[in-house]
C-alpha cells in the first residue's frame, strides 16, 4: 500500500482479497525457531502449538484448531466462553496475542518455503522432523478408531439390556388388550343386529317383485276382455267376410230362380 492516508489504509486492509488476508494471520516465532529458520514472523496454519501472550488467557499453550481467514482470527484448543444459554463455545484471538512454539511441518509446500536459502543440514533437519509428525499423526488417528470401536462394543449390550425390558412390558398391555376385545366379542349382538338392518334393503326388492307378479295376474285377467271385446266388435277384415258371404247365396237363389223361369 503506497498511499499514506490512514483512511486508504484501512479500506485496503478490510476489502483485501483472501490471498493477501492469509499473509495478515502471521504471528512472531519463539528465539528458537527464529535463529533455527532465520524469520520473525511466519502465517499461522492449524496444527501449529502457539502460546497467548495477552488478554485474560494469558499463558495458555495449545494447539490451533481452526483459522478464519476472512475475518483474520484464530481458534485456540481450550479456549471457551459460555453463552447466556450456558453453551461453551470457542473463543477466536487475534494472531498477533500469540507466539509460535512449534511449527506444524506436515505440509510439503510450508517446508518448501521454510528451506529457502537454508543450508542442506537444516534441511534434513525439517525433513526428520516432518517425518516424526506424520508418524504421530497416524497413531493419534489409530487410536482414536480404536477408542471408538471400544464404545461402540460397550453400547451395544447396553442396548440389548434395555431393548428386552423395553419388549417384555409391550407383551402384558398387549394381552390385556386382548381381553377387552374378547369382551366386546360377546356384545357383537349389536353389531350383528345391523346385518339384518342392512339385509332388509334386499326384501323390499322381493316385495317390488310381487307386485310386479299382481301386475301380470292383472294383466293376464284383463286378457280374456279384450277378446270379449273382439267378439262382440269384430275386426273389419271379419266383416267383409260376412258381407260376402251372405252375396253368395243371393246369387244361388237368382240363378235358381232363372233356371225355374226357363223350365
Amino acid at each position: 500500500m503506497k498511499s499514506i492516508k490512514a483512511r486508504k489504509q484501512r479500506k485496503a486492509f478490510f476489502n483485501a482479497p483472501l490471498h493477501q488476508k492469509r499473509k495478515h494471520i502471521s504471528a512472531h516465532l519463539e528465539e528458537n525457531l527464529l535463529l533455527k529458520y532465520d524469520r520473525r514472523r511466519i502465517p499461522v496454519v492449524k496444527g501449529d502449538t502457539v502460546r497467548i501472550m495477552r488478554g485474560m488467557h494469558k499463558g495458555h499453550e495449545d494447539k490451533i484448531t481452526k483459522v478464519i481467514v476472512k475475518d483474520t482470527l484464530v481458534e485456540v484448543e481450550g479456549i471457551t466462553t459460555t453463552k447466556a444459554d450456558g453453551k461453551k463455545v470457542a473463543r477466536s484471538i487475534h494472531p498477533s496475542n500469540l507466539l509460535i512454539i512449534k511449527l506444524n511441518l506436515t505440509d510439503k509446500w510450508r517446508r518448501q518455503n521454510l528451506e529457502k536459502g537454508l543450508s542442506d543440514d537444516k534441511k534434513r533437519e525439517i525433513e526428520t522432523e516432518a517425518k516424526k509428525q506424520l508418524k504421530q499423526i497416524e497413531e493419534e488417528q489409530l487410536r482414536a478408531q480404536a477408542e471408538l470401536e471400544k464404545e461402540e462394543k460397550e453400547e451395544e449390550p447396553t442396548e440389548h439390556v434395555e431393548s428386552s425390558p423395553e419388549q417384555a412390558p409391550p407383551k402384558t398391555p398387549s394381552k390385556e388388550k386382548k381381553k377387552p376385545s374378547e369382551g366386546k366379542e360377546e356384545e357383537p349382538t349389536e353389531p350383528i343386529e345391523l346385518l339384518p338392518e342392512q339385509a332388509p334393503p334386499k326384501t323390499p326388492s322381493k316385495e317390488k317383485k310381487k307386485p310386479s307378479e299382481g301386475k301380470s295376474t292383472s294383466k293376464s285377467t284383463k286378457k280374456p276382455k279384450k277378446k270379449s271385446s273382439v267378439d262382440t266388435k269384430p275386426s273389419p277384415a271379419k266383416q267383409k267376410e260376412k258381407k260376402t258371404t251372405p252375396k253368395k247365396p243371393a246369387k244361388q237363389v237368382k240363378s235358381d230362380k232363372s233356371k225355374e223361369e226357363k223350365a
